[in-house]
């Protein structure tokens, strides 16, 4: 057994633990960036007890999936105005433009310097400004990683901002902070939780401290998350899947993704989509295609055992088998109402580039067989 693991270097997780923030950020210094992606009222309480604590704070709001331009507004702000500390309030968009801000604000350059595909992927030399990290939706788990997806809308793509030196200083992860977000964003980002608890579960760089996490969190997804959608406020719903989202974030740092997320990269890099639901709407397609393919050409590989594990824990039977998991998955999908992909504008005339930016993609290499490009154009067509 051999691994490494990497995380944030302090997690805070509870009902009311936001109420950390303001003190530790004073530890950082005086100034602080505050990014936020949420609405106002989630925030200004927080932005509140920043003042309260004397703590000067500066606001950029991220309204969208960040941009390259984004990053160098929110990198000029922070260092025009001396700022010794970004903290990072929203979903996963939120946060990965705050934890881009604060490397760049203390490497200097331009997000292209260090850009991995579209730029020239230099690594980062010094710390990032200490930030926190503090997620109002239950998803993405960007609060404990260690990239930053950004999009460049003059390129067409997604790509990652990526160092260990990006890591959060603190991340809060406070359930409460979940309770106002609508049935759609709860189903969307929850399917996104449960798509980064599968994917580093089977990946190829799977260990067995990310495995535990990732049973736990499927676990907790399986039977919370149809709930928090149609009882929003039903905290121990909204528990279950705060910290089903930070199990995922913890898995996929140190373990990898795989297909479903080599596909979403490049699509929302070409369509107004959201990442949760593109990444729902792959889901069942990939697991299909990747248990055919254990099946034909690695009959004896150990993900397939691992693919059952995954059926048993969603669908609570012992006899469960591989495929069992997948319909479980798709009946999920369905139920919770998400979109196709064509609902966002991909059509089957966009298959072939898609497929094509997907083969080269970084979380590709984590899937667990390498599928051909029959294989992924399937997937992609069925998920239309």
């Amino acid at each position: 057994m051999q691994f490494e693991f990497a995380t944030a270097g302090r997690i805070v997780f509870g009902s009311g633990t936001v109420r950390e923030v303001a003190p530790a950020a004073l530890s950082f210094g005086k100034r602080v960036l505050l990014v936020t992606g949420c609405p106002e009222a989630v925030f200004a309480p927080l932005e509140e007890e920043l003042r309260r604590a004397g703590l000067e704070s500066l606001r950029l709001e991220v309204r969208s999936e960040p941009t390259l331009d984004l990053v160098r507004e929110g990198t000029a702000k922070a260092r025009e105005a001396g700022c010794e500390a970004v903290i990072a309030v929203g979903g996963g968009s939120a946060i990965d433009a705050g934890k881009a801000i604060a490397a760049l604000a203390s490497n200097g350059g331009d997000p292209l310097d260090y850009l991995e595909v579209i730029g020239q992927g230099r690594p980062l030399r010094l710390p990032s400004l200490p930030w926190i990290a503090v997620p109002t939706t239950a998803g993405t788990g960007a609060e404990v990683t260690r990239n930053a997806v950004l999009a460049s809308p003059e390129h067409k793509v997604k790509a990652s901002l990526r160092s260990p030196l990006m890591l959060a200083r603190l991340a809060v992860v406070d359930p409460d902070l979940t309770l106002e977000l609508p049935p759609d964003v709860t189903s969307s980002t929850g399917l996104d939780a449960l798509t980064q608890l599968i994917e580093p579960y089977v990946s190829i760089r799977a260990n067995a401290m990310t495995d535990m996490f990732c049973r736990e969190g499927m676990l907790r997804v399986a039977r919370s998350l149809e709930r928090a959608c149609r009882y929003p406020r039903d905290r121990e719903a909204r528990t279950d899947m705060s910290f089903a989202s930070l199990l995922g974030g913890l898995a996929l740092a140190n373990a990898g993704l795989g297909a479903v997320h080599g596909f979403a990269a490049p699509i929302g890099g070409m369509f107004d989509a959201p990442h949760g639901a593109v990444c729902a709407g792959l889901l069942p397609q990939v697991m299909r295609v990747n248990i055919r393919a254990l099946r034909a050409r690695a009959p004896d590989s150990p993900v397939l055992e691992r693919y059952r594990d995954v059926a048993r824990i969603l669908t609570g039977r012992g006899e469960a088998q591989p495929e069992d998991g997948v319909a479980w998955v798709a009946d999920l999908v369905e139920r919770l109402g998400i979109l196709m992909l064509r609902a966002y504008g991909v059509r089957r005339e966009h298959v072939p580039v898609l497929v094509e930016k997907a083969a080269r993609a970084s979380s590709m290499r984590g899937n667990p067989i390498a599928l051909t490009a029959e294989e992924l154009t399937e997937i992609l067509e069925a998920a239309l």
